[in-house]
C-alpha cells in the first residue's frame, strides 16, 4: 500500500504538492525542488508536460522521487500518448513500485509552446481511469492477463469552475466510478464554485467514496496572478484579489496572505479531506504556509490516530 493511500484509507488530513517541472540537473534537480517541504507532504506529483510544454518524462521523475525516499504521484495525460502507450506508461510504473496515478485528459497543444504538434486523445481522462483499474485488476484493455496484477491507487483532476458548473460533480462522480480514490482540484481564486462543489460533493456521497483535495497555489506578485488569470487555461482570478495585492505595501506578502487565506477557509468546507499545494516560489512557501495554518509535519499526522475511512 502506497503511502498516500495509506493515508486517506486512515481518514488523515492529507497534504499533497506539485513538483516543479524538471528539464535536466539528475537526482539533485528533483531533490532541490521537494526539500524546503519534504516532511510536510504525503506525496508528490511528477507532472505531465504541463501547460502543452514539454519537460521530462512524469515516469522518469516519479522514479527519481521514489529514489530519494519521496512519495511520487504520477500524472498521466492522454493529450501525448494513445492507449498503448498509455498502459506501457502505467506498466512500467508499476515495476518500479510506483503506486499512485493521477489521470487527466490534458490541457490543448494550443496552451504550450509548440502547437504544432499532434494531438492524440485517444482515450480522455475517464477511459484513462477505466483502463488503470483494469490493469489493477490483473489485465489490458485487450483482455490480456497481467500478472500478477500491478498495484495502483488512482486519481484525478476536476475543476469546480469549469462551465457547466452544475455538472462538475456528476462529471467527478463519474471519475470515481471509473476507480478514481482521490481527486486535486483546479487551483481557484474564488471559494463560491469550492463550495458549491463540496456540498454537491457531501449530499452526493462523491465526498465519501474519495478524498477531495482543493489546490492552492503560491505565487510571487501581482503579475504572476494576471498571467495566469489571462494565460492559464482553467484558472481565473477575481479582479479584486489581483487589486488588492497590487495596492499593497508589500505585494510580496500580501499574495502570500492571500494564499493562506484561501488555504484556510479551503480546509474548514465540510467534506474537504486536504490540500494540494502548488508554488512557483524560489524560497519554501508550502513549507511557511504549512507552519503559518499549524498544519502538522507528515510524521505528527501519522502519529495522531486514525479517523473514519472512505466508503469504496
Amino acid at each position: 500500500m502506497s503511502r498516500l493511500e495509506d493515508a486517506i484509507d486512515a481518514g488523515r488530513f492529507v497534504v499533497t504538492a506539485e513538483l516543479l517541472t524538471v528539464n535536466s540537473g539528475g537526482l539533485d534537480a528533483v531533490h532541490e525542488r521537494f526539500a524546503p517541504y519534504e516532511e510536510y507532504v504525503d506525496a508528490v506529483n511528477a507532472t505531465d508536460n504541463t501547460a502543452a510544454h514539454a519537460h521530462a518524462s512524469p515516469l522518469a521523475v516519479a522514479i527519481a522521487l521514489k529514489q530519494l525516499g519521496m512519495e511520487p504521484v504520477m500524472q498521466l495525460v492522454c493529450r501525448d500518448r494513445n492507449r498503448l502507450a498509455l498502459e506501457a506508461e502505467i506498466a512500467g510504473a508499476a515495476l518500479h513500485g510506483i503506486e499512485n496515478l493521477c489521470c487527466l485528459t490534458g490541457d490543448d497543444v494550443t496552451a504550450g509552446d509548440e502547437p504544432e504538434a499532434r494531438r492524440v486523445f485517444d482515450l480522455d481522462a475517464i477511459q484513462l481511469l477505466v483502463t488503470a483499474n483494469a490493469m489493477r485488476n490483473g489485465h489490458y484493455l485487450s483482455g490480456r492477463k497481467i500478472e500478477p496484477a500491478p498495484r495502483l491507487f488512482l486519481g484525478a483532476v476536476e475543476n469546480p469552475a469549469a462551465p457547466p458548473v452544475d455538472y462538475r460533480p456528476e462529471r467527478a462522480l463519474k471519475k470515481v466510478r471509473a476507480g478514481a480514490r482521490f481527486l486535486q482540484l483546479q487551483v481557484l481564486f474564488d471559494l463560491a464554485p469550492l463550495e458549491s462543489f463540496m456540498a454537491e460533493a457531501v449530499a452526493s456521497g462523491l465526498a465519501e467514496q474519495c478524498a477531495i483535495l482543493p489546490s492552492i497555489c503560491l505565487v510571487r506578485s501581482p503579475s504572476a496572478l494576471r498571467f495566469m488569470d489571462e494565460r492559464v487555461p482553467g484558472i481565473s482570478i477575481p479582479a479584486e484579489v489581483i487589486e488588492r495585492c497590487e495596492n499593497a505595501a508589500d505585494s510580496e506578502a500580501e499574495c502570500f496572505e492571500v494564499s493562506c487565506e484561501l488555504a484556510e477557509a479551503a480546509r474548514r468546507i465540510p467534506g474537504v479531506r486536504g490540500l494540494h499545494l502548488i508554488s512557483f516560489r524560489k524560497e519554501a512557501g508550502i513549507a511557511r504556509l504549512c507552519n503559518r495554518l499549524n498544519i502538522p509535519t507528515r510524521a505528527e499526522r501519522e502519529l495522531s490516530g486514525d479517523r473514519s475511512r472512505i466508503v469504496v
